[in-house]
């Protein structure tokens, strides 16, 4: 197994930079798919990262001491792993994933951060039999009523003249890039595309369909995706869940508070 990212910074041109990243990492799905193992024996942990992170937010939950053996992916598109082709939606990460579970010792716990969480559930409805238990932190599968605002006005009136061909595509991309979201203005060329398109998901199929028990573990001060989440998500799974609530912890869970996280997946093993 390769080890883990270099320490510091890595410099010379963008192949040279790409080409000492995949080399020290790990290689699944017939080198489909990048990221690191942790432990010595074969992995029974499967962590799966959120919008515009890496695998790395899984190092302080999975590096131990004592490590567990573990695979934290890098995700098409982040990290190591080039992105899709084309612009996936989440079912169809969950299915780039699904060859890493032959990798591992099924079943597996599943560990779902933000974005990674949206795969997550749906790899867990996908493979039932594979999976052992799964962690959600952070996951925006529901908005609140009325969270969703409407696009400035003078964007949208961008977009109009756009579609009429009176606003070149440079120009409506500054509109974008003033009116977007820090998501929306950092995604580029089929991430942004991905990105529109995940966030127009439904997950209430899905969610009917997990049997598995499931540890939900939620930052309190979560805006990205707000504790009424976490509640309306527990509500919707046929199987057993546990809501774990985190007081003065918002969003980044992995990273902020890798300690509870660890505890869930622990518990899904014992």
């Amino acid at each position: 197994m390769a080890g883990g990212l270099p320490a510091g910074p890595v410099s010379g041109s963008g192949a040279e930079v790409a080409g000492i990243l995949l080399a020290v990492l790990t290689s699944f799905a017939g080198a489909q798919l990048f990221g690191q193992a942790y432990g010595s024996a074969s992995p029974w942990v499967l962590a799966l990262h959120g919008w515009r992170r890496d695998h790395r937010d899984f190092d302080a939950v999975l590096s131990g001491p004592p490590p567990l053996d573990a695979v934290a992916l890098d995700l098409p598109g982040f990290g190591g792993t080039p992105a899709p082709p084309q612009a996936w939606g989440s079912a169809d990460y969950a299915r780039a994933v699904l060859p890493v579970l032959g990798e591992m010792a099924c079943p597996v716990v599943l560990v779902g951060h933000s974005f990674g969480g949206r795969v997550a559930v749906h790899l867990a409805a996908l493979a039932p039999g594979q999976i052992e238990g799964l962690v959600l932190s952070g996951v925006p599968l529901f908005r609140r009523p009325g969270a969703r605002p409407r696009p400035a006005l003078r964007y949208r009136a961008a977009r109009r003249l756009a579609r009429s061909g009176l606003l070149s595509d440079a120009r409506l991309e500054q509109y974008r890039q003033r009116f977007g979201s820090a998501d929306y203005r950092a995604a580029e060329g089929v991430m942004r595309q991905i990105l529109v398109k995940v966030l127009a998901e439904g997950y209430e199929s899905e969610l009917s369909r997990v049997a598995c028990p499931v540890e939900l573990v939620w930052g309190e001060g979560d805006t990205a995706a707000p504790l009424e989440v976490a509640e309306r998500i527990r509500d919707s799974l046929a199987g057993p869940a546990r809501l774990t609530v985190l007081p003065g912890v918002g969003h980044l869970t992995p990273t902020t508070a890798p300690a509870a996280i660890r505890a869930a997946i622990e518990r899904l093993r014992g």
